[in-house]
């Protein structure tokens, strides 16, 4: 049912109120008219009763709402078009937030419209319709095959690690007080396309946006919207790149201005657990001994491993195998061979390992609403150890123990 709004909310003006109304209703916002940017003066009533956010539905004056109705009554209906929160994995949006029994202080914000993506960019087997086919076909899952990558096919992979390093790179410079996480997925998103790259992220199995931010409590796949970064913040910045036929992953957290001692603790000790496992690896080296040497490491520090979500290999297919657990005694076969690809990426919680997932069906976040962080790097065995594909440049921004 379309609905039809001919009139909006007016303060009744006057010559001593035309400086006071601005600064008490609608104090720093501007008409949502693209040919106007006024001072806003009014809001439109079915934003109102929507419970849509002011800056949303005002406008300076009547003719101006008039003159731009049909475009603006489209937020009034919920979909990717506009800022509206996720549901379905992705697939749908709902006006409004859905209720849950939320774990922390976080809480979800609406996720803006997608972001296009120029011809020029080839995309994915996913892009249209998010399912990886590739993946859910590819004999190398069924057979329980880990591919050793060489020549012409770990010199493409090399590369698109080198351009997601760069891509993240971009988005740590970018991240600030007072920053909204749908302006990292912006800055990554034409990063990616700046580099002739596709964002992996987009469309697999419907995730809406190009990168994943998962703050605070967050532990994994955080879609981004439109909450700003606040003062003491934790963010992890999750970027993938499909380059010329060939993925590229890894992940950081990064701090927001001033943090306390006990996130600069648990950041820079998921950092040392990552290190810690990459230094084990090598021909011959149990895949599942990586969990060990992590959970080792983030016990001594009384921290927790979350066991829901592994490393995996990479390629060609955005996952696939091996698996690679981060927690102990875990039941990970094989060793690793030379021109094995694969990601090791822990997240450390500071309190329960375990997980619950918020309506939108991707965000991952801790059980009692503490804090998580995590790092990824993509490797490459090699005949004397491994390589780190996604490792970090001179001129990478500084982590802050750096």
């Amino acid at each position: 049912v379309e609905c039809i709004v001919t009139t909006i909310i007016i303060i009744p003006m006057t010559d001593s109120m035309a400086q006071e109304a601005p600064s008490t209703a609608w104090a720093g916002y501007s008409c949502q008219n693209p040919a106007c940017g006024k001072p806003a003066q009014q809001a439109c009533p079915k934003c109102k009763e929507l419970g849509l956010e002011v800056e949303f539905s005002t406008f300076c004056s009547q003719s101006c709402f008039t003159d731009v109705w049909k475009e603006h009554k489209a937020v009034h209906r919920a979909g990717s078009h506009a800022w509206h929160y996720v549901t379905n994995r992705g697939a749908g949006r709902n006006i409004g937030r859905p209720k849950f029994k939320w774990t922390g202080s976080l809480r979800p914000a609406r996720v803006g419209p997608e972001r296009d993506l120029p011809d020029s960019i080839p995309k994915t087997d996913y892009y249209e319709r998010g399912i990886p086919m590739s993946e859910i076909q590819s004999p190398q899952n069924k057979l329980g095959v880990v591919k050793e990558w060489e020549g012409e096919g770990e010199a493409g992979i090399r590369e698109a690690c080198r351009i997601g390093r760069l891509v993240l790179d971009r988005a740590h410079a970018a991240i600030n007080v007072g920053v909204t996480t749908d302006h990292i997925d912006e800055v990554v998103h034409n990063a990616c396309i700046e580099f002739g790259a596709y964002p992996s992220p987009l469309h697999y199995y419907d995730f809406p946006k190009s990168v994943c931010t998962s703050v605070n409590e967050v532990i994994c796949h955080g879609i981004p919207d439109r909450r700003k970064l606040e003062d003491g913040d934790i963010v992890n910045v999750d970027v993938s790149v499909f380059y010329k036929g060939y993925h590229g992953d890894l992940n950081e957290t990064f701090v927001v201005g001033t943090p306390s001692e006990a996130s600069k603790l648990l950041v820079k000790t998921t950092h040392e657990c990552l290190m810690k496992a990459i230094e084990y690896c090598k021909p011959g080296a149990k895949y599942r001994e990586i969990g060990n040497i992590i959970t080792r490491h983030a016990r001594s520090k009384g921290l927790s491993v979350v066991k829901s979500y592994c490393g995996h290999g990479i390629g060609e297919l955005f996952h696939c195998l091996p698996n690679v657990p981060h927690y102990a005694n875990n039941k990970a076969v094989g060793i690793m061979k030379v021109g094995h690809v694969f990601t090791i990426e822990p997240m450390i919680n500071e309190g329960t390992y375990k997980d619950k997932t918020w309506p939108d069906g991707w965000t991952s976040v801790t059980e009692d609403g503490k804090r998580s962080a995590q790092f990824e790097h993509q490797l490459i065995i090699t005949e004397t150890g491994c390589d780190i594909l996604t490792a970090r440049l001179p001129d990478s921004p500084k982590l802050f123990w750096e």
